[in-house]
């Protein structure tokens, strides 16, 4: 009996002891761990603990949990991105860039502001993407395809333009344009600017009584209105190609005055120097200047024998005769290949000099004379050159007081002509008769695609039957087009026959 209570006895505090370590364990783990949901535990119950070996294994199950849950060593940046956010933040200063991996220099270009200077960015950027960024960040609209599809060269380009525009004689700095050059000579081939403004006037003393009127005054008021020489610039745009320009004010609204669309002879003398130095210019267009004969002649005389001149542009001007004149000897010494003078004062001595250069012309292939009044007389004349040239491609007489006669001669032209394609004779006075002539002219021409014929006077019947000519020439052309050898012969287009064995 003694025995079985020492037994006891010496047991029950081993038991307690293993209770007490169990219990502290536990609340280790509670504490570090904080509240945890209810979840099935491999620790054996106090009451059923075989021994000191419970305690070891409860000691090998504790962890170490942070006290941030969210913590991670994915939130510490590599110090990679932090310098290239360091390269980002302080690239005006220090434009760090073909150093970079390939892979880098598009994380730092997408993350470039737009508006740094282009000193740092013009000849050290060359992605696409950035400059696209830079295009959209200015202007809403852009269109991209009449720059060549360069987002670069539309920056520039546009860019250029607005310094021009805005450009105010005797006000603004000319190194603002000149500074430029060495940034934009290689992207600008295209310059459109639809704007030149005059000097600023500012008022004069008044004129005493005894001061005439005569001429002399306006010639030394004239050179006030000289618009900026463009000659620097243009000699500095080595890859120029395109040049149009109008001497004129963009909304002026209320403040409308005469001299502010004043082409002077200045500005003529200078435009004339500037495209004749400028020997990849392929396209000139000068337009809505009130460009006279004498301005045009001086303008033509620049532009003889250029090397690389293709179309010439001298629409919505007020040459007569006497410019015409000119732009038909410019058909022989030149490689011209557009001619455009549409709405000016050209009447039929001009067509007339026009259709003689166009007689003996092989580069030519489009004459845009509408909105002139060259007359039967001058129709009549162009109709005769047609009938040995053998390139015009495009011809538009639209709104020159035709009539009978001139549809006469076009039907005998159509009828053996084989390079003409289009012809506007819209806006005359064709008539009946003139229709059925030229429905006579063109039912046995393959080549003609349109032809232009509304509010001439023409019947109804006519036109439709010259439509429906029309039509047919357009799809016949279509299927040459798809089918390049389908007029080949049958020998030829199977091929060489294989012998037989």
């Amino acid at each position: 009996m003694q025995e079985t209570l020492a037994t006891s006895t010496l047991s029950a505090p081993r038991r307690s002891s293993i209770s007490t370590q169990e219990m502290f364990s536990t609340a280790d783990q509670t504490s570090s761990t904080g509240p945890q949901p209810s979840r099935p535990s491999n620790i054996p119950p106090p009451g059923k603990s075989k021994g000191w070996n419970s305690g070891t294994k409860v000691r090998r199950m504790r962890r170490i949990i942070a006290e941030d849950p969210e913590w991670s060593l994915a939130t510490v940046p590599l110090l990679t991105e932090l310098c290239i956010q360091h390269i980002i933040k302080n690239f005006q200063n220090n434009p760090i860039l073909k150093q970079l991996r390939p892979e880098h220099q598009q994380k730092v270009l997408s993350h470039l502001s737009p508006e740094l200077p282009l000193a740092v960015t013009a000849n050290l950027i060359d992605d696409e993407n950035y400059w696209r960024r830079c295009c959209m960040h200015r202007w809403p609209v852009c269109h991209v395809a009449r720059h060549g599809g360069s987002w670069k060269r539309l920056f520039f380009e546009r860019h250029l333009e607005n310094l021009i525009k805005h450009f105010i004689p005797s006000t603004t700095d000319p190194t603002v344009l000149l500074d430029l050059l060495p940034l934009c000579r290689s992207y600008v081939r295209r310059l459109r600017v639809d704007q030149l403004l005059p000097p600023v006037q500012l008022p004069g003393p008044p004129r005493s009584g005894e001061l005439s009127d005569s001429g002399s005054d306006g010639e030394t008021e004239e050179p006030a209105t000289d618009h900026y020489q463009l000659r620097d610039l243009v000699a500095g745009l080595s890859h120029l190609e395109e040049l149009d320009l109008v001497y004129g004010v963009k909304d002026c609204g209320m403040n409308f005055e005469g001299n502010l669309f004043l082409f002077t002879y200045r500005d003529c003398h200078s435009l004339a120097a500037t495209i004749k130095a400028c020997h990849t210019l392929k396209i000139f267009r000068l337009t809505r200047s009130k460009v006279d004969d004498d301005k045009a002649r001086i303008l033509i005389r620049s532009l003889l024998n250029h090397p690389a001149l293709e179309e010439l542009d001298l629409s919505h001007n007020l040459i007569g005769d006497r410019g015409a004149r000119a732009a038909a000897k410019l058909l022989s010494h030149s490689h011209l290949r557009v001619l455009n003078l549409a709405n000016n004062q050209v009447r039929a001595p001009g067509a007339q000099s026009l259709a003689h250069a166009l007689a003996h012309n092989t580069n030519l292939i489009s004459l845009n004379l509408r909105l002139n009044c060259i007359e039967d007389e001058g129709g009549q004349a162009l109709a005769h050159a047609l009938q040995t040239n053998k390139c015009l491609t495009t011809l538009h007489l639209g709104g020159n007081e035709l009539s009978e006669p001139t549809a006469t001669l076009l039907s005998q032209v159509l009828s053996v002509n084989t390079t003409l394609t289009s012809i506007n004779l819209s806006c005359n006075h064709i008539g009946l008769d003139g229709g059925k002539q030229l429905l006579e002219g063109i039912s046995d021409n393959k080549t003609l695609l349109e032809l232009d014929l509304r509010l001439s006077d023409v019947a109804q019947e006519s036109e439709y039957l010259i439509g429906q000519v029309l039509c047919a020439n357009r799809e016949a052309a279509r299927q040459r087009t798809l089918n390049p050898g389908h007029l080949m012969s049958p020998v030829i287009a199977k091929g060489p026959e294989k012998p037989a064995r």
